[in-house]
């Protein structure tokens, strides 16, 4: 992917390494030029000097080609701004942007702009937003606490209740896919080979999601 960050923080910092590493082309762009000296020494980055929601520095850091754009500076507002520059302006597919304030974070989702709004785990909600190794991520909503997902259910599952992919509070399902038509279970509904489900889970229950959707050891 080609990526332009905005922001090169400790967050943008990081995540300019991990995403080279990955093999993805990276551009950061920061107003002061000094920030880019959190990149390491010998690092082969593309660095800007300037503002996230000018154009012409956008251009110049090649968001005409982007596939993502990630606003992680220090300013709430010059984030939001500049992820609206790349949504509506460039069409970029994937623009995430962080929002100290929790508050602002529900009124940026509905602009269609998933938002981050807790500095602690910025950098790997970003990466899974982007690069969850399964493809049935969907979107996030809640100011970013909930992901909505699309899941093939395992053979494990089958002729069990729905409601086994479920825990309260944690994990719900909120549709299944049955043979090209879908439908919302009930607490008698079983899933049955190739079925697909549609979850809603929180960020921290991730890890279990993956739990119930991997088989028991056999003893």
């Amino acid at each position: 992917m080609k990526i332009v960050i905005m922001g090169c923080g400790r967050v943008g910092a990081e995540l300019t390494l991990e995403l080279a590493k990955a093999g993805h082309e990276v551009s950061i762009v920061d107003k002061r030029k000094e920030a880019f000296d959190r990149l390491p020494p010998g690092f082969d980055a593309r660095t800007f000097v300037g503002v996230g929601f000018d154009r012409e520095t956008l251009e110049e850091a090649g968001i005409k080609e982007a596939d993502a754009f990630i606003a992680v500076s220090s300013g709430d507002n010059s984030n939001i701004l500049s992820a609206r520059v790349a949504r509506e302006y460039y069409h970029v597919a994937h623009v995430i942007a962080r929002i100290y304030d929790p508050r602002r974070a529900e009124i940026y989702e509905r602009l269609n702009i998933p938002t981050v709004a807790s500095v602690k785990w910025t950098a790997k909600q970003i990466m899974l937003m982007l690069f969850h190794s399964r493809d049935e991520m969907r979107e996030s909503l809640g100011g970013g606490d909930l992901f909505q997902m699309r899941v093939e259910i395992p053979s494990h599952l089958v002729g069990h209740p729905v409601s086994s992919l479920s825990s309260e509070g944690k994990v719900l399902v909120v549709g299944v896919d049955r043979g090209g038509k879908g439908f919302i279970p009930a607490p008698s509904s079983t899933f049955q080979e190739g079925d697909v489900a549609h979850v809603v889970v929180h960020r921290d229950a991730l890890d279990m999601l993956d739990d119930l959707l991997t088989p028991l050891a056999q003893e």
